[in-house]
């Protein structure tokens, strides 16, 4: 089953999909994740992406479309995938759907207030050094601006201060708008609440996997 994981910056989307992937065994593929590790690596998609990065562009949705295609068809991914970050517009869906073939697929839209999401947002540090991320109203270091796990300096990202956290909130809106659409057209779009503690909205969120997985399975089996 391929379970799509939509929502705006700070919706919480990568600590989710980790909860998918420890109850349900679906590994979590995050198109953010799968870039650094490219670029890392030195790999010919790594060097394009860091190329676009460094200019200061995007990265285009070739590149986007050719790392999640490799990492999808490793043998870990046969029976499901949790997908974090992608697709984020119509052509990336259409391209997911070609390669992917018509799986049973579910879309879950976390949507919470842009209130809620500045003031998570604002509150997020990130770490220097191994990148992982703190917040002070979900997941405090255990000594202030110390990361818990490699001991680097917590800072925060130039991204995240309420003026341009706002500015990414209208683009998100805009670009997702039409995807929300087509997922709703297609039957396969769920909205959930994604207020309140990681638990309560993993809760929500498994109440609809708990209905959808097996459905899926009777699909697969009538093949």
């Amino acid at each position: 089953m391929r379970i799509i994981l939509l929502g705006p910056p700070g919706s919480g989307k990568g600590t989710q999909a980790e909860l998918i992937q420890e109850k349900y065994g679906f590994p979590k593929i995050s198109s953010g994740d799968l870039l650094r590790l490219e670029v890392q690596e030195g790999t010919d998609l790594g060097k394009k992406a860091e190329k676009a990065m460094n200019r200061g562009e995007l990265v285009s949705d070739e590149i986007v479309v050719e790392m999640i295609k490799k990492r999808i068809f490793l043998p870990d991914c046969k029976r499901g995938y949790v997908l974090d970050g992608f697709p984020r517009n119509i052509a990336q869906s259409h391209r997911l759907e070609e390669m992917a073939g018509k799986s049973p697929e579910i879309a879950i839209d976390i949507c919470l207030s842009a209130q809620t999401l500045v003031s998570r947002l604002s509150s997020r540090r990130i770490c220097s050094g191994c990148g992982a991320i703190y917040s002070s109203e979900t997941h405090s270091p255990k000594k202030e601006g110390v990361c818990d796990l490699c001991r680097g300096a917590l800072i925060q990202r130039k991204d995240d201060t309420a003026q341009v956290i706002k500015e990414r909130l209208r683009v998100y809106e805009a670009q997702t708008k039409a995807l929300i659409d087509y997922y709703r057209r297609k039957g396969v779009y769920q909205r959930i609440d994604g207020e309140g503690k990681i638990e309560a909205v993993f809760s929500r969120i498994c109440s609809i996997l708990d209905r959808e997985i097996p459905k899926s399975r009777e699909v697969e089996a009538a093949r």
